[in-house]
This record gives structure tokens, C-alpha cells and sequence, in this order.
């Protein structure tokens, strides 16, 4: 299972507290993160991630990418919702790739905990499962 970790500048302190508390739960999955939230994420935990460009570099469209080719699983985005960001037609392109995809996203702590919760509890493996479906047709 592969994991995708993005956060909007006000909310890298909440992911790298995130990771932080879920080290273990993180550490057994393949992992994929835009720019400075990646750097952040590794200086303050001994995870290895899949450091992709900055969000607004086209990191989000990285992601994407990603998701289109089912290599992504999970998408943890913490969004800060107070402040208009200029990169927003990429962030509602990576949501939508979500919806298409059927590819779970947490853009806020309390989901993220949900998922990453459910993730370590198996309760994501339906992916596996449509993953190998699709790649037989």
C-alpha cells in the first residue's frame, strides 16, 4: 500500500506531529510526499519517503499522476481551510483524481486519524483486491 502526505504551510506542523505519533503505522508502507512537507516529515522522524516537487511546482499533479496509474492508496491532505492558496485548481484536480479513482483522502486530522487507523486494521485492502481486478483487463 502506498501513501500520499501533503499539507498546505499552515498545517506542516499538524502532519509532522501526525507522522510523529504514527511512525509505526507509516514505516510499513510505501510513502510519497510533496517538497518541504517530505523534508519536514524525514528531519523529524526516521521515515523514508518519495520526495516529489513542492505543491505548487506540480508536486499536487505529481500526486495525481500517481493516482491515475493506481500506485497511490491513501492520500492524507491536511488543508488549511482559512487561507486561499494559488495552486487551488490543482488541489480540486487531485481531490476529483480521488473521487475517479476511488482512492480515500483525509484532508483534515480527524479523517486522517480514521484512515490511517483503518489502514494499519487491514480494513483498506479492497485496494489490493481492485488494483489486481484492473490490471487483468
Amino acid at each position: 500500500m502506498n501513501v500520499a502526505l501533503v499539507a498546505h504551510d499552515e498545517m506542516k506542523d499538524t502532519i509532522v506531529g501526525f507522522c510523529i505519533g504514527y511512525e509505526s503505522i507509516l514505516s510499513r508502507y510505501k510513502l510519497y510526499a510533496t517538497g518541504t512537507t517530505a523534508k519536514r516529515i524525514m528531519d523529524e522522524t526516521k521515515l523514508k519517503i518519495n520526495r516529489l516537487a513542492s505543491g505548487p511546482l506540480g508536486g499536487d499533479q505529481q500526486i495525481g499522476s500517481l493516482l491515475v496509474t493506481q500506485d497511490i492508496d491513501l492520500v492524507i491532505f491536511l488543508r488549511d481551510p482559512l487561507t486561499s492558496q494559488a495552486h487551488e485548481p490543482d488541489i480540486q484536480a487531485l481531490i476529483r483524481l480521488c473521487d475517479v479513482y476511488h482512492v480515500p483522502i483525509a484532508t483534515n486530522l480527524a479523517s486522517a486519524e480514521i484512515f490511517i487507523k483503518a489502514l494499519d486494521r487491514g480494513e483498506l485492502a479492497w485496494r489490493e483486491v481492485r488494483k489486481t481486478k484492473i490490471q487483468r483487463n
